[in-house]
């Protein structure tokens, strides 16, 4: 494996590593990259923090790096791409322990909540071939939903014009600490912090369809052991 940015010139495995993963953003491309996201346009929704120059700069990098191979329009992990996986979330794991806490003003991205949540649904245990949810804020004024045909799920910020099967509604906050973990759902709903508005047939099944976030296991046994302290 080869890179062109500087190197760290340290003879040691953890500088090399470094050398191809230390720069800005390269963790987080490879986070996204790893739990599936594989087209340019989807990794730049996804961070939308990180100039799409930079982004193509970092992963030109990985593909010089042996990481990722570009094929037609997609990046897709090499088989030393996909070994980062126990680096990746033993970050989470470490994260959730010692640097994690309630979500910040400046962390609190509803779009990319709703981005994050649409590759997570499992709607298989829904009718019919298409389903929409609609995602409502109570503290922020954009209005999203999630369509999923045959499978496959994309977001919309203008109305698609389809039937809403479940509406979502929830404070910003809130529902990233769902997602995250630190929330229990069971307790969100109680509160009233997140409503699923629609069929109780349909909602019922919500708590199965929103699947979490794969770090969310490391949230919620950190917040769990912290309140049994």
């Amino acid at each position: 494996m080869t890179s062109t940015t500087p190197s760290y010139a340290q003879y040691c495995p953890i500088s090399r590593a470094l050398d191809v993963l230390g720069e800005r953003w390269s963790l987080l491309i490879a986070r996204d990259l790893f739990l599936g996201t594989t087209r340019f346009n989807d990794l730049a929704r996804g961070l939308p923090g990180l100039s799409r120059s930079l982004l193509a700069k970092r992963l030109r990098q990985f593909e010089r790096a042996g990481l990722v191979d570009k094929l037609g329009t997609e990046y897709v992990l090499t088989e030393a791409g996909r070994d980062l996986e126990p680096i990746l979330f033993g970050l989470g794991e470490w994260g959730a322990r010692w640097t994690f806490g309630e979500p910040r003003p400046d962390e609190r991205d509803a779009a990319l909540l709703v981005w994050w949540m649409h590759n997570r649904l499992d709607t298989t245990q829904l009718p019919g071939r298409r389903q929409v949810l609609a995602v409502r804020f109570t503290d922020d004024p954009r209005r999203f939903w999630i369509v999923v045909e045959a499978g496959a799920a994309s977001v919309c910020e203008t109305d698609p014009g389809y039937p809403v099967d479940v509406t979502i509604s929830a404070d910003v906050a809130g529902l990233y600490e769902v997602w995250l973990g630190r929330l229990p759902l069971t307790h969100a709903q109680h509160t009233g912090r997140v409503r699923f508005i629609g069929p109780h047939a349909v909602t019922r099944r919500m708590p199965d369809v929103l699947r979490l976030s794969p770090v969310a296991g490391y949230v919620r046994a950190t917040t769990q052991q912290a309140r049994a302290s």
